[in-house]
């Protein structure tokens, strides 16, 4: 196997230049720290075994915490990428008939007791409805909340609003998630605190941010209702990721992926480890495993 491939005890196991054909049909890649390199770009090599994979009539697919529109900047790359599992599970979305599969969004009331709890700490507070909306007087200072990175994404691909709060009480928007960052690891322990007794999913991202999502909703759950759907049984399905969101989507599929990348909470569940981001890893779950 190429890169710093290692399997971990009890998974599959090839060896010499034997063929085979995969017993996998599917394979799920998370987009930041996995599909996406440090650049934000998505590696030729992976396009060329995404596109080798729908030859086969394997099927590739997006699980993301992102929503539509934050894909937008990749919608000619990923045209070969038949499904997403976006927003961490709660839109499952159909990429060639441009239409929502499943919705599930946080409920009111939970919203409302987010904003009340939060209120007075000093948040960037992201909405992921069916567009990404963001306060504006956040936007200039997002390396303060540890997502300098994505700055000029959201700049080209979120609404910006005077106060998320106020925002969503006059338009109602459904809320399929709200990503809450903080300054610190720390603060964002202390909301999680906060926020536990609520009927929500909640899962750390980035280095310092809370996704609040509406309860069992998941990107494995996700997976699970795509495979539904799909007519896929879920043990021939792989799951690839980076980060503690990555987590219940390679608990639930047949071959959990940890990136060379990928923190050691996924490195200890996955069965099996590739190369970081930068170096392949992406097109290597599909040659070595998928095709």
């Amino acid at each position: 196997m190429s890169g710093d491939f290692r399997v971990k005890t009890g998974a599959p196991r090839f060896c010499g230049n034997f063929h085979f054909m995969s017993k996998y049909d599917l394979i799920a890649f998370d987009m930041d720290g996995t599909l996406l390199d440090s650049s934000k770009k998505i590696r030729d090599d992976s396009l060329e075994m995404i596109k080798k994979a729908a030859e086969h009539g394997k099927i590739v697919c997006l699980s993301t915490g992102r929503c539509l529109p934050e894909l937008l900047p990749y919608e000619k790359e990923l045209s070969d990428v038949k499904y997403f599992i976006c927003i961490s599970g709660a839109l499952v979305y159909d990429n060639q008939k441009k239409c929502a599969l499943e919705k599930k969004a946080v409920p009111s009331e939970a919203a409302e007791k987010i904003f009340e709890r939060i209120k007075g700490r000093d948040l960037m507070i992201h909405l992921l409805s069916d567009d990404s909306v963001v306060e504006k007087s956040k936007i200039a200072k997002m390396e303060l909340y540890k997502m300098g990175n994505y700055s000029g994404a959201f700049k080209k691909t979120a609404t910006l609003v005077e106060d998320a709060a106020d925002h969503w009480r006059k338009t109602k928007i459904p809320l399929y998630k709200i990503n809450l960052y903080s300054k610190s690891a720390e603060e964002r322990s202390e909301l999680l605190n906060l926020l536990s007794d609520l009927e929500l999913t909640l899962a750390f991202s980035e280095i310092a941010s809370l996704e609040c999502t509406a309860k069992n909703v998941s990107k494995g759950s996700g997976l699970k209702s795509l495979c539904g759907q799909l007519r896929i049984p879920i043990e021939k399905t792989i799951a690839v990721g980076d980060a503690d969101n990555d987590l219940e989507i390679l608990k639930t599929a047949g071959l959990a992926v940890a990136m060379g990348n990928a923190n050691k909470n996924v490195k200890s569940l996955a069965d099996v480890i590739v190369s970081d981001n930068d170096s392949g890893g992406c097109a290597q779950a599909i040659r070595d495993f998928l095709i």
